[in-house]
C-alpha cells in the first residue's frame, strides 16, 4: 500500500481565458456557444451552452493520463448501456473523431474533453439529507459499481491520490503540511486507528473499477413532489480507477456526513440500499467504518494542501468547512461501535461471548437483590415523576428502606428516567452498565485475571484479553498491576449513606477512551455489542431479568435486535388484526407508550412535543383525572339508566357553561354519536329531514354525521356518495376559497339564499351543521356575521341550527370557551366531544327540553357509556381541571405568541402561505405559490415527517392536506411553543 514519492500530488491548473476556450470548442469540436467557469478542485470545468444543447468542457489537469480520460468515457459508455434512465455525462469526439483533444495554453500542454451537460441540480449546500435521498445515493452508488464490475478498461500504473488503498500515506505525507497542526495531530490518530482496523481485510477485500466519487457534489437531481432533491444522474468520472469495490460506498457515506442535522447513523439508509444493488460481504461490512474515517482524513489533508498549492482556488477553500464537519462525525463514535451498529442494520450482528468468570464479583452479594424497572412501561414513573432529576435514586432508597439489600439498575433497557423533552436531538438512554445500591458493605473480587488500573478516586478497571470491566465506587485495596482471579479488589464506597457501585464491560476500541455510559436509541445496538452485560459476573443466571425477552447470555447486539424486530412485528401484527381504514400516523410510526402533559414518549426513551393531540386537552396523564376514575371505577360503573349524582352533577355543569336556553343534555360516547343524534333531534322536532353542511367538513362516521361530512381528505366520495337529503354551501375559506380576504362576507348570503332557496324548492331544512370555528381547513376562522346570517336564514324556513363543537369547544380558542361565542350567535343544539374526556370516549348534545322531547317520537333513546357513573366522573374532573388550571387563559396566552412566532415564520418562509386560528387551535398553511396557492401537499407530509425527527409531533389537515394541524393540549408552555416554532424554522431554513 506504500507509495514510493510524493509524485501522485497534483497542483491545480491555472485559469483559461474564456476566449481561448471558445476557440478550442470551434476549433477542435466545431461548436460554438457561450461558456461559463463551473469551478473545480483540480481541472477546469467550463458549461458550453449552444443552441442545439448544453455541453460542458473539462479541461484536464497537465497530470491526467489521456488513457484514464479515455477509460472514463468508455466507462460512462458502459454505464449507460446498462443503466438506462440514469443520467451521465457522454462525451463527444472531436472533428477528427477523439473524444479527448490536445491544446496548448500559456505554453502548457493540456487536454480536454467535451460531454453532454447533465441537467439537475448537484447537492452543493450542507442542507438536511432526508432518508429516502440518503437512500438514493446508496443506490447510485450500488448501481455504479454493479455496472462497472467486469470493467476492464483501466490500467492503473502508479497510486492515485483518492484510491482508499493509499489513505494512510496520503494522510502521513500532507498532515506535516498543514497549518492547522492540532488537527493534523487529530487526523493522524485518527487514520493510523482506522487503517489498524483496515488491515486485517485488505488482501480480502474485492477491487474493481469503481467511480471513487459518488457523492452529493457528484449526482445531479430533480425536485420530487416533495420538493425533495432526488438524484436522477451521475458525474464528473474524474477519479475513476481500480479501487475496493466498498471504497465507493464508504466514499458515498463520508459525503452525508457534513450535512445538516446529520450524523453516522444518517449513512444507514445508503448502506441498506447499497446492499440491496450489490450485496455487502462480512469482511466489506467490517471495512466499511474505518474507510469511512480515512476517506474523511484524506479530504481534511488534501483539501487543505490544495489551499496552500492554490490560495485563490474558491473551490478547495469553501470546502473545507464542510470536509472537517464530515471527518469530525465520522470519528464521533468508535469504528467498532459503527461496524457492529452497521451488521445489526443489515441482520449481521456478531456473536462475542464473554469470558467465564472464575468467581463472582461481590460473593457476599444476597440472592435478594431487586431490579429497578426504570423504562417507559414503569409502574413506578407515572405522573412525571420520571423527570426528576433524582428519580432512580429515589426509586432505589424506596427499594431499600423497603427491606431489600440491594437494588440494580438493567443493562440495555431504555431508561423513562434519561429521556428529555423539548430537545431535538434523542437522548441517551440505553443502559451501557448497571448500577448497584447495598444497604450494607460488599467486598469486590476479580472475576477473572488481569492487569489493574485505577481511575478518578474510586475508579478501578481491570483489563483481561480484549475486555475490560469498569468500575466506579471502589473503595480500592489493590495496587495497579497484575491480579489473579478471585483476589479482592476493594469494597464497595459509601456515598451519601448507601453503597454504589457501577459496573460496566468494554471492549476496548482502536481510539481508546472510556465508554459512555448510555448510548441514543439510534447507535444502542453498536454500543451494547461493544459494552456487554455484566449482569452475570455478580447475579446467577435465574436471578437475570433482562428488559427483553431474549436469553439473558445471548449477544446484546441480538437482544437489542429482537426489540427492535418486536417493534416491527406489533406493527404487522396491527396490520393483520386491526382493520386497516383505521391508520396510524407515519410511514414507520414510533411506538408510543408513554405520555405526561403534552409530552409522548416512545419505548427508546425519545421524548416528543405533542403539537396534534385534540383529544387530550388537560394534557396526557393527568393525576387528577387518573385518581377520579380509579376510585370510581372501584365505587361504580354502570349505566345511565340506573339513578346516581355524577350524571346530574355533568349535566348540570355542562348547562351552566351554556346559554340558559340551552337547559337538556344528552350524554353519548364520542362526537360522531353526538353529531348523529343532534341531526336525529332535528328530523324528530321538523318532521324533516332535509340538512345543508358546509364543504370540506367533517362531522363523523356514523350514517348520519358520515352523510354531513364533505371533506374529501377523510371520504374521496364523500360529495359523489352523499344522500339526496344532505346539500352544501361553498366552504367560507376566506383564504382560498373563492371569495378570499373582504370578500368572504359573501359567503353568508350566499349560503342563506341557498337555504331559502331549498325552501321554495319544497326541502324546507330540518338542520344547518357547521363548525363555528373552520376546523378542517386548519383552525380558521368563519367570516365575521357568517352564522348570524345563515342561522336567521335556517330559523327562517323552521330549521334547527347545530354547531359542532366537537374540536373547538372547551376554551380551545382561548378567547371564547364555545366556538359558537366568536361569532354572537346561540346555535339550538350544541355537539361536544373530544376535550370533553380527555380522551375517554364521552361526548355530550346540549339543546333546549322541546326539541330533546321531540325525540319521543322516535322511541326512547339510550347510549351504554354515555353518561356511566366512570363517564361522568371523568367529564366533571375535566372541567374541574380546566377551571382551577386556568388553561383556557393558558391557551389565549400561549397561543397568541405561538402564533406570533409563526407569523413571523412566515415573513422569512415563502413556503408558509397563511397562518390560521385562534387561541391553541392554529393551523400553518404550505404553499408553493403565494399568487396561486398551489398546495404544497408532498411537502407538507415531508416537513411533518422531518419534523417528528426533531422530537414533534404534528399532521396535516384540511382537504388538500397542506395545513399543519396545529392543536396540543392546552397545558403547552411558553418554552415547548418556541421550541415548535425553532424546530419548523429549523426545517423550513434547511430543508426536510
Amino acid at each position: 500500500m506504500g507509495i514510493p514519492s510524493a509524485d501522485w500530488l497534483v497542483r491545480p491548473i491555472g485559469p483559461v481565458d474564456e476566449t481561448e476556450v471558445s476557440a478550442v470548442l470551434a476549433e477542435r469540436f466545431g461548436v460554438t456557444g457561450t461558456v461559463h467557469d463551473l469551478g473545480s478542485q483540480q481541472d477546469r470545468n467550463y458549461r458550453v451552452r449552444t443552441e442545439t444543447g448544453d455541453y460542458v468542457l473539462k479541461i484536464a489537469n497537465p497530470a491526467s493520463d489521456p488513457a484514464a480520460l479515455r477509460a472514463q468515457c468508455a466507462a460512462v459508455e458502459r454505464l449507460s448501456d446498462a443503466m438506462s434512465g440514469l443520467r451521465l455525462p457522454r462525451a463527444h469526439a472531436g472533428v477528427d473523431g477523439e473524444v479527448v483533444q490536445r491544446l496548448s495554453v500559456g505554453g502548457v500542454d493540456l487536454v480536454c474533453r467535451l460531454l453532454d451537460y447533465v441537467p439537475g441540480e448537484p447537492i452543493m449546500d450542507s442542507r438536511y439529507l432526508a432518508p429516502p435521498v440518503v437512500a438514493r445515493l446508496g443506490e447510485l452508488a450500488g448501481r455504479v459499481v454493479a455496472g462497472l464490475a467486469d470493467f476492464a478498461g483501466v490500467e492503473q500504473e502508479r497510486p492515485l491520490l483518492w484510491d482508499l488503498r493509499n489513505a494512510l500515506t496520503v494522510v502521513e505525507t500532507l498532515a506535516p503540511h498543514l497549518p492547522d497542526q492540532e488537527r493534523a495531530a487529530r487526523v493522524l490518530r485518527a487514520s493510523r486507528a482506522a487503517h489498524t482496523l483496515l488491515e486485517p481485510f485488505v488482501d480480502r477485500l474485492p477491487v474493481q473499477v469503481i467511480h471513487g466519487d459518488v457523492t452529493d457534489n457528484n449526482v445531479v437531481c430533480e425536485p420530487a413532489p416533495d420538493g425533495r432533491r432526488m438524484p436522477v444522474g451521475v458525474i464528473d468520472f474524474g477519479d475513476l480507477g481500480l479501487g475496493w469495490t466498498v471504497a465507493e460506498l464508504a466514499v458515498t457515506c463520508a459525503s452525508v456526513l457534513h450535512h445538516h442535522g446529520a450524523g453516522p447513523a444518517s449513512v444507514l439508509p445508503a448502506v441498506h440500499a447499497f446492499h440491496m444493488v450489490r450485496p455487502l460481504a462480512n469482511e466489506e461490512v467490517d471495512a466499511l467504518w474505518p474507510l469511512v474515517v480515512l476517506r474523511t482524513s484524506v479530504m481534511v489533508v488534501s483539501g487543505q494542501y490544495d489551499t496552500l498549492l492554490d490560495p485563490g482556488n474558491s473551490y478547495a477553500s469553501v470546502a473545507l468547512d464542510r470536509e472537517w464537519a464530515m471527518f469530525e462525525a465520522a470519528v464521533s463514535v468508535p469504528a467498532e461501535v459503527m461496524t457492529a451498529q452497521l451488521r445489526h442494520a443489515l441482520g449481521r450482528p456478531s456473536a462475542q461471548l464473554l469470558p467465564v468468570a472464575e468467581h463472582t464479583l461481590l460473593p457476599g452479594l444476597p440472592d435478594d437483590v431487586a431490579s429497578l424497572d426504570l423504562s417507559v412501561s414503569s409502574e413506578e414513573l407515572h405522573t412525571g415523576r420520571w423527570l426528576a432529576p433524582d428519580a432512580e435514586t429515589a426509586l432505589a432508597r424506596a427499594a431499600l428502606t423497603a427491606g431489600h439489600a440491594a437494588v440494580r439498575t438493567r443493562h440495555g433497557e431504555f431508561r423513562l428516567t434519561r429521556t428529555t423533552v423539548d430537545d431535538s436531538v434523542p437522548a441517551a438512554t440505553c443502559a451501557l452498565g448497571v448500577k448497584l445500591r447495598l444497604a450494607g458493605p460488599a467486598e469486590i473480587r476479580a472475576p477473572w485475571a488481569g492487569t489493574v488500573t485505577r481511575h478518578g478516586d474510586t475508579g478501578v478497571t481491570l483489563h483481561t484479553g480484549g475486555l475490560d470491566l469498569l468500575l466506579d465506587g471502589v473503595d480500592a485495596e489493590v495496587q495497579p498491576g497484575p491480579v489473579v482471579s478471585g483476589q479482592q479488589l476493594g469494597t464497595v464506597a459509601a456515598h451519601e449513606g448507601v453503597r454504589v457501585l457501577g459496573v460496566q464491560l468494554f471492549r476496548p476500541c482502536a481510539t481508546g477512551g472510556r465508554p459512555p455510559r448510555f448510548a441514543p436509541p439510534e447507535l444502542a445496538a453498536g454500543w451494547l455489542e461493544v459494552c456487554p452485560d455484566p449482569t452475570r459476573l455478580f447475579l446467577a443466571p435465574d436471578a437475570s431479568d433482562a428488559p427483553s425477552s431474549a436469553p439473558d447470555d445471548a449477544p446484546l447486539s441480538a437482544r437489542d435486535a429482537q426489540q427492535a424486530v418486536t417493534e416491527a412485528e406489533l406493527l404487522e401484527r396491527r396490520e393483520h388484526s386491526f382493520a386497516t381504514v383505521q391508520e396510524h400516523y407515519f410511514e414507520t410510526p414510533p411506538q408510543i407508550e408513554r405520555g405526561w402533559r403534552h409530552h409522548l414518549v416512545d419505548t427508546r426513551g425519545r421524548g416528543y412535543l405533542d403539537m396534534l393531540n385534540n383529544v387530550t386537552i388537560l394534557g396526557h396523564g393527568h393525576p387528577g383525572l387518573g385518581e377520579a376514575v380509579h376510585r370510581q371505577w372501584q365505587r361504580l360503573n354502570t349505566n345511565s339508566r340506573f339513578h346516581y349524582a355524577s350524571v346530574v352533577e355533568l349535566s348540570e355543569r355542562l348547562t351552566g357553561l351554556l346559554p340558559a336556553e340551552l337547559d337538556t343534555v344528552f350524554l353519548v360516547n364520542s362526537g360522531s354519536e353526538a353529531v348523529d343524534l343532534a341531526l336525529r333531534l332535528a328530523w324528530a322536532a321538523t318532521g324533516r329531514q332535509d340538512v345543508v353542511a358546509v364543504e370540506e367538513a367533517y362531522h363523523g362516521w356514523t350514517y348520519a354525521s358520515d352523510a354531513v361530512s364533505t371533506s374529501i381528505a377523510d371520504n374521496p366520495n364523500a360529495l359523489a356518495s352523499r344522500p339526496p337529503w344532505v346539500h352544501t354551501v361553498a366552504a367560507p375559506n376566506s383564504y382560498r376559497g373563492r371569495h378570499r380576504g373582504p370578500q368572504s362576507r359573501r359567503y353568508a348570503p350566499e349560503a342563506a339564499a341557498r337555504i331559502r332557496e331549498l325552501a321554495v324548492q319544497g326541502r324546507p331544512l330540518a338542520a344547518f351543521v357547521c363548525e363555528p370555528y373552520y376546523g378542517n381547513a386548519g383552525g380558521m376562522a368563519l367570516p365575521d356575521g357568517y352564522l348570524r346570517q345563515v342561522y336567521e336564514a335556517t330559523r327562517d324556513v323552521g330549521g334547527l341550527c347545530v354547531a359542532d363543537e366537537v374540536q373547538v369547544g372547551y376554551g380551545r380558542l382561548g378567547s371564547h370557551f364555545w366556538g359558537f361565542e366568536q361569532q354572537g350567535v346561540v346555535p339550538d343544539i350544541v355537539t361536544v366531544a373530544k376535550a370533553m374526556g380527555n380522551g375517554h370516549p364521552l361526548g355530550a348534545v346540549i339543546t333546549r327540553r322541546e326539541i330533546a322531547d321531540a325525540y319521543r317520537t322516535q322511541g326512547y333513546f339510550f347510549s351504554s357509556a354515555g353518561g356511566s357513573p366512570v363517564s361522568s366522573v371523568v367529564g366533571l374532573t375535566v372541567l374541574d381541571a380546566l377551571r382551577d388550571e386556568d388553561l383556557q387563559a393558558n391557551a389565549r396566552e400561549i397561543g397568541a405568541h405561538l402564533k406570533d412566532r409563526l407569523l413571523e415564520l412566515a415573513e422569512r418562509h415563502a413556503l408558509i402561505g397563511a397562518v390560521h386560528g385562534s387561541g391553541l387551535y392554529l393551523g400553518v398553511e404550505f404553499v408553493r405559490d403565494r399568487e396561486s396557492l398551489e398546495p404544497a401537499t408532498e411537502e407538507t407530509a415531508a416537513i411533518c415527517d422531518r419534523l417528528r425527527e426533531l422530537g414533534v409531533i404534528v399532521q396535516p389537515t384540511s382537504d388538500r392536506q397542506c395545513v399543519l394541524k396545529i392543536k396540543p393540549p392546552l397545558c403547552l408552555t411558553r418554552r415547548s411553543a418556541d421550541v415548535f416554532a425553532d424546530a419548523l424554522d429549523d426545517v423550513l431554513t434547511h430543508g426536510w
